[in-house]
Formats: structure tokens, C-alpha cells, sequence
């Protein structure tokens, strides 16, 4: 089978897939119960909270959806918008509907503390919405600069999806005041697609409990009812569950800081190639992501041919740029489980492919 390089699904490893396969228990049966409640306390140090973590049997969107069903009354969401997913928060808005106000910027650019601050200064705000690594361009945003801005308006709640950054580097979320922090299973995670988890601020139950229409699937409150039994609102992923317990084990053997090293190192691997190769970032200098690269296409080259032979000869897959993007840019992927030698392997690929 082709090794994923893309950003997200991104490549799953044997022992993964390997809990993942483990015979099912009963969801509502205290094997369960014990199955959460291990996993519970190494969930909470790597979200940085004392709050308790949730796990949503869905994508990241469910959460992201609910989140704005759950922190957003009558007041308006400015939603951060710098690449296709971000963008797509506003659609999600509008389509609970709620207000969503724009904070719009050029895709390849990060979101910035005063562009925020700026729009929070005109009031009416429920929330903020930010995708802290933008995945379609590779731009990682200053999210303990948005933080703080955020910080100065107390009834204003900071929603912060983090699927390609989680554990590749550190996002406390108590620490910076961050109301909901969520993520996903198959991006930074390194694990098959299909849950989510997410934690929320004292301050963001709270606000909840005020809130209609929160529905029922990802109402806040109903997580946080069950989780106080190490159970889930409603029928969990239990392959999931094994799984994540088996990359925890993973992550916390590693150590959470050589985790966060190694995708620096990585990032830097790929970092390296692209200025030898003649190529540019998308992202600008000092707000890159370091779990994927989005590379400019600068000297024209046919991505989708480099693609191709990417696969067919090396059976190595990589994103031809994501949207709009399409041609005009490439992504490579270092996020989750990858090493020294998978990189190498992946960067002497495409140099084997590239036009001289």
C-alpha cells in the first residue's frame, strides 16, 4: 500500500491499527468506564487543563459545529478566516444561525492579537473561532497572541480548533485561557479518522447552560453529565478508544517535549529541501506550521505529474495543494508518527522525480 505523506489522513502505524482491531466491550459496561478513566488523566495533561476531556464520536466539524451551537446566544461570532477551513467556520455559523462576522485575511497569511482585538473592540461578541494550524496553507498562527487579545474581553469565549497541531507543539490550553480547545483523530493524532476530543473551560459550561438550541448530540452539558461516569452521551467509537489509548501510551514513552522536538526537527528536515530545491513557502517566516509544509509552487514545475510519479514509483503520496491551490502550491506532511528516515526517504523521492 502507498505510505501517506498528505496532511491528514496521514499514515497509520501497525501497533495503532493494532488496538484499533481489539474485540469490543460494552459501551455501557464498567470495562468501558475503566477504558476512559485510564486514559482520562494523560488526555487532560496534554490538553494543559484540569478540565475533563471529552471524546465525540464524529469529525472535528461535529465539535466545531456544536461548539458554536453551545457558545453562541444571541450574540454575534467573528470567525478567523485564513485558508479553507477557517473559511468554512463562517458557513458553519451562518447555517446555525447564528452571526458570524468575517475576519478575513489573504490565504498564505496568519491571523493576528490586534486584527482581533480591533473587530472584539465593536462589541456584541459571544466568540471567536480560530484554526491555530491552517492546514490548506500551511500557516500556523500566534495562538498565545490571539489568547491574550481575546483575554481582554472576559465574556467573549475563545473556540480553538488544533487537529494538525495537537501534540506536535505545545497549546496549554488553562494556561492561555482557551474556552474549547478540540482536535481530531487522523491528522497530528496519527490515528484513522472518525473522533474527536475536546475540553471546555469553566467559563464555556457556563455559558452553555444559558444557551438554546444547543441540540443534543454535542450539547456540552450531556458530555460533561456522563463524563463525570467515564461514559459518552451516546454509542462511542470503542475502536477508537483502544486506539487512542495505545497512542497515548506512545506519546507519553516518547515524552510529550521530544515530541514536540521531533516534529520541529522534521519540519526543519522538509524546511531545508525546499531552499535547496529553489522553491518557496506559502506561509510566511516565523508563522509556518511544524507538522506540514505547504510549498510554492515558484518554479512552475507540474505538481500533479510529480504527484503521479510519486506514487506509481515510489508509492509515496503527497497533496497537490489544497482548493484554489491546486498546482500552485504542494503539501508535505511530517505530523504524527513520522522519522528521520521516513523523511529522507520521502525527500529523496522527490528529488529522484523533480526536473532538473
Amino acid at each position: 500500500m502507498p505510505k501517506l505523506f498528505i496532511p491528514g489522513p496521514v499514515q497509520v502505524s501497525e501497533k495503532t491499527f493494532r488496538a484499533f482491531c481489539q474485540p469490543m466491550i460494552g459501551h455501557r459496561s464498567n470495562d468501558f468506564k475503566k477504558l476512559y478513566a485510564s486514559i482520562h488523566p494523560r488526555l487532560q495533561e496534554l490538553f494543559g487543563t484540569t478540565q475533563p476531556v471529552f471524546l465525540s464520536t464524529s469529525s472535528a466539524w461535529g465539535v466545531m459545529e456544536g461548539a458554536i451551537r453551545n457558545l453562541v446566544g444571541t450574540g454575534k461570532v467573528l470567525n478567523c478566516m485564513c485558508g479553507a477551513f477557517s473559511d468554512k467556520w463562517f458557513d458553519v455559523s451562518k447555517k446555525c444561525g447564528k452571526e458570524p462576522v468575517a475576519l478575513q485575511v489573504e490565504w498564505g497569511q496568519p491571523i493576528r492579537g490586534e486584527q482581533i482585538r480591533a473587530q472584539l473592540k465593536q462589541g456584541g461578541f459571544d466568540a471567536v473561532t480560530v484554526i491555530h494550524n491552517e492546514t490548506s496553507t500551511g500557516v500556523m498562527s500566534d495562538i498565545r497572541e490571539i489568547a491574550e487579545a481575546v483575554d481582554e474581553f472576559p465574556d467573549v469565549m475563545l473556540i480553538v480548533d488544533s487537529v494538525s497541531s495537537f501534540s506536535a507543539v505545545p497549546i496549554p490550553m488553562d494556561e492561555l485561557a482557551i474556552d474549547v480547545l478540540l482536535t481530531g483523530s487522523q491528522k497530528a493524532l496519527a490515528m484513522p479518522p472518525g473522533l474527536a476530543i475536546f475540553s471546555a473551560s469553566k467559563k464555556a459550561m457556563e455559558r452553555a447552560a444559558t444557551v438554546k438550541g444547543r441540540g443534543y448530540y454535542f450539547d456540552f452539558l450531556e458530555f460533561a453529565k456522563n463524563q463525570a461516569e467515564d461514559m459518552t452521551p451516546s454509542t462511542p467509537s470503542i475502536s477508537h478508544i483502544y486506539a487512542l489509548q495505545s497512542k497515548l501510551d506512545d506519546i507519553f514513552t516518547e515524552g510529550v517535549a521530544s515530541r514536540h522536538a521531533r516534529h520541529a526537527q522534521l519540519n526543519a528536515m522538509v524546511g531545508e529541501w525546499v531552499t535547496k530545491r529553489g522553491f518557496e513557502f506559502f506561509a510566511p517566516e516565523g508563522y509556518r506550521s511544524k507538522s506540514l509544509t505547504c510549498v510554492k509552487n515558484s518554479r512552475e514545475i507540474d505538481v500533479a505529474a510529480l504527484a503521479a510519479a510519486l506514487k506509481s514509483k515510489h508509492g509515496l503520496i503527497i497533496d497537490g495543494g489544497y482548493g484554489k491551490l491546486k498546482g500552485k502550491t504542494f503539501r508535505l506532511s511530517n505530523m504524527g508518527d513520522e522519522t528521520r528516515e521516513t523523511i529522507a526517504e520521502l525527500l529523496t523521492a522527490l528529488d529522484a522525480e523533480l526536473p532538473a
